[in-house]
């Protein structure tokens, strides 16, 4: 069967891979339809292996070459003996996360904390960017009618973005700041949108992502390279401030804009991850009464959650969405215009056609 396949840095390469074999009496077979390009996927081309493994995986066995593609939708081909939650011929997104269930956050609930944690498409023996996959029976969250193949191969970052907003102790008449509209940032904007917040403001020094969120309808939209962003953001808010922020830039930049334009006793998530460090002020944190607060991931059953959002028309993760793109054209028209800081494309899907 074709797949992309990982082989190092500036290498993935769409090449004739044995397909899986049997099922276990737990797992499930699919044929992916869509699979997105994440940012880790990037971070991995440009600059891995970081999270590929070299050697074994502790969990999984698995080491590069790897299959990629751990944001995808898909058909269930095949359930082992097992499996209850799905059937053949339903349509499923898939939870990635690939957890022991016996560690210290394993049995605390905190499995997205798992000391060996592996993931589908990084360090699984397959991916989503393939003609088929098998995985865990618990990974796989059936689609309704109302929920696309796109936005089913959403529901993996939507998760993401989500968790990011909750961390702040988010609630519906919040004022919320997201800084950096990438994927996730744009996502966490629909997704506090859609939860009831009274205000969404995005920072955004990117011209062409300014103009995707201006066109959701469902934020005000800074350039933080012209405005004085904490400055703005107070007089948007009565001089006070907004309640939290969720700062999915990944830069120092970004990090700064959202703990300055924070009320006191505000909280700020970091979602977007740093590739550097980056510097906060510890005193203005005290002086202010302030929180922030990382986040990984995602809680593993979420994606229930997430898709009946989505389901409900209040999510629309799809406009996020810049174009898909065949398999063949994933390093070209994928990876290397994703990491192309002039780019035209906020999210791309690939598909493999079988």
């Amino acid at each position: 069967m074709r797949a992309a396949v990982y082989h190092g840095k500036n290498d993935v390469r769409v090449e004739e891979v044995a397909e899986p074999g049997p099922l276990g009496p737990r797992e499930v077979r699919l044929r992916p339809y869509l699979s997105g390009i994440c940012g880790t996927d990037l971070h991995e081309y440009a600059a891995g292996p970081i999270v590929i493994p070299t050697a074994p995986h502790p969990l999984t066995g698995a080491a590069a070459p790897q299959v990629l593609g751990h944001e995808f939708s898909g058909e269930v081909l095949e359930v082992g003996g097992e499996v209850t939650g799905v059937r053949a011929g339903d349509r499923a997104a898939v939870m990635p996360l690939i957890y022991c269930g016996q560690c210290y956050y394993c049995l605390r609930g905190l499995n997205h904390l798992c000391t060996t944690m592996a993931c589908t498409g990084l360090s699984w023996q397959g991916g989503g960017i393939s003609e088929q996959v098998v995985v865990p029976g618990h990974q796989v969250c059936p689609l309704p009618g109302s929920v696309s193949d796109i936005q089913g191969a959403l529901v993996e970052p939507t998760a993401v973005a989500a968790y990011g907003v909750d961390r702040t102790g988010f609630r519906a008449g919040d004022t919320v700041l997201v800084t950096g509209a990438g994927p996730i940032g744009a996502l966490a904007t629909l997704y506090a949108h859609a939860g009831g917040a009274s205000t969404v403001i995005v920072s955004e020094p990117n011209a062409r992502r300014r103009a995707l969120i201006e066109a959701l309808g469902v934020a005000v939209v800074l350039d933080p390279l012209a405005d004085d962003v904490p400055d703005t953001v107070r007089a948007l808010t009565g001089g006070i401030g907004v309640d939290v922020a969720a700062e999915c830039s990944g830069s120092q930049g970004g990090l700064s804009v959202a703990l300055a334009s924070l009320r006191a006793h505000g909280t700020a998530t970091q979602v977007g991850l740093h590739v550097a460090p980056a510097t906060i002020d510890p005193m203005a944190l005290s002086n202010r009464d302030l929180s922030l607060i990382g986040t990984w991931c995602y809680p593993v059953h979420d994606f229930p959650r997430i898709t009946a959002l989505i389901a409900t028309g209040r999510l629309p993760v799809e406009k996020v969405l810049t174009e898909v793109i065949g398999v063949d054209d994933i390093v070209a028209r994928g990876f290397e215009r994703l990491l192309d800081p002039a780019g035209d494309a906020q999210k791309l899907l690939v598909r493999v056609d079988s």
